[in-house]
């Protein structure tokens, strides 16, 4: 009993890749953000707040994968997103900052080890906020938003290291 050679595949032409799709967030699902709940909010929220995070480092840095890991941790623990949350606030209009305390009053039933309840709570709110606006297609919020996230990580970077 002899076991056939399978034939290489690599003599065989590959099929051309298809074209580079512009970097936006996919649409969102038809969706009332009004009905849902915080933990909820933020659970669609981590992703869309991950995309934004993993475009911009991958846009400001490049590299190596490693490096690139590293930054993206910087941006998305639970002590980043606190610091980044209490520094947007006051940017916020009525209807987001209901959406956040939601967000932050949610009961996720965890809480890592190696944080507080308070700022793992602040980063759910933060997470609620983004799939909120994600939902709500309101696009240009959420960029203004990360924007000014953005334009403030020096500060919120020298905040969490005191």
């Amino acid at each position: 009993m002899f076991l056939k050679r399978r034939k290489s595949t690599a003599s065989q032409p590959r099929p051309a890749a298809p074209p580079a799709a512009p970097a936006a967030l996919p649409a969102p699902p038809q969706t009332d953000p009004a009905g849902l709940n915080g933990v909820t909010l933020a659970f669609i929220g981590d992703g869309v707040y991950e995309l934004l995070v993993r475009g911009y480092i991958l846009q400001t840095c490049g590299g190596r994968v490693r490096r690139v890991h590293r930054a993206v941790v910087s941006f998305s623990n639970a002590a980043f997103q606190c610091a980044a949350a209490n520094a947007l606030l006051p940017l916020l209009n009525e209807a987001e900052a209901e959406v956040f305390r939601r967000g932050r009053n949610a009961h996720t039933g965890h809480v890592p080890k190696n944080k507080s309840a308070a700022e793992y709570h602040a980063a759910t709110g933060l997470e609620a906020l983004f799939g909120w606006l994600y939902l709500k297609k309101d696009t240009a919020r959420l960029n203004e938003l990360f924007a000014s996230i953005i334009s403030m990580n020096g500060e919120i970077q020298n905040g969490k290291d005191q």
